[in-house]
């Protein structure tokens, strides 16, 4: 197993020619195994913003070290000013459908390239964390079979818009400051409420003692895949908190844990 040099393929544009989206890249991690399974990579910020070092880069990083070619995805956000000044309430800005038609055209553009990255067309997964954790599955619950990722990753993710557990500054930037409040939006985007049998496999994680998301988010979204008998795993650790990514020195030796056993989880989905 190699490695491909970053240089080879930099930022992608996939709406190129769209004056509009002219921001929302894909950051290759490739590895040099015809056939690899791929996982777009989308890291959390509350829809605000990104983490993309520690959620972004990092994990494809280390899933690119473990023969796993990666993308991370720079999604369009509200972004910092529409946090600080409220601009949406006359504005449009970014927000919803905004980061789920990116990581659709995500999907469609890696598999349209499929033998230039010499990855597995039917192999290409959706990781996401926090906030990202809500698009990845949120794509799969609002989009046709043939736009789903082929597994899904939510890693402590904003799974409701509606429930008690809601997280707030998740829910004001997806919807919007002048939408914040609309009930039928709220429903569209709780996760829990729109799960159906036949959904790819996910492998979902989170942590006890998120101090940003409230845990309960998961375990409302693990219910609801279970009544569905979507096929997953459910890996709820007491330690750990929020943010971590696939980083070796943050979370807990507990959190940390999640690595192996989605290796093991992919492994074993496509032995």
């Amino acid at each position: 197993m190699g490695f491909w040099p970053l240089a080879v393929f930099p930022q992608i544009n996939i709406w190129s020619g769209t004056e509009t989206r002219k921001n929302v890249e894909l950051t290759p991690y490739l590895v040099s195994d015809s056939g690899a399974k791929a996982v777009i990579v989308c890291p959390g910020g509350s829809y605000f913003w990104h983490d993309i070092e520690t959620e972004g880069h990092g994990v494809a990083r280390w899933l690119q070290s473990e023969g796993i070619a990666a993308f991370v995805l720079n999604y369009r956000t509200a972004y910092v000013p529409a946090y600080v000044s409220r601009f949406r309430l006359l504005f449009r800005g970014n927000r919803y459908p905004d980061p789920q038609d990116d990581l659709r055209q995500a999907l469609r553009y890696v598999r349209q390239h499929a033998d230039v990255f010499r990855i597995d067309p039917e192999k290409v997964g959706a990781m996401g964390f926090s906030a990202g954790g809500h698009l990845v599955m949120s794509v799969v619950e609002l989009f046709g079979q043939e736009d789903w990722p082929a597994f899904v990753v939510p890693v402590y993710p904003v799974v409701t818009m509606s429930a008690d557990c809601v997280h707030k500054r998740s829910r004001r930037g997806l919807l919007g400051d002048s939408r914040v409040k609309n009930r039928d939006l709220r429903d569209l985007l709780s996760l829990e409420k729109h799960v159906r049998s036949g959904f790819p496999p996910v492998f979902l994680i989170n942590c006890k003692d998120d101090p940003v998301v409230d845990y309960c988010n998961s375990v409302l979204l693990d219910a609801a895949l279970t009544a569905a008998a979507v096929p997953h795993k459910y890996f709820l650790y007491d330690t750990g908190g929020h943010g971590f990514g696939a980083s070796d020195e943050k979370g807990t030796k507990e959190s940390r844990q999640w690595k192996k056993e989605f290796l093991a989880w992919l492994d074993e989905l496509y032995k």
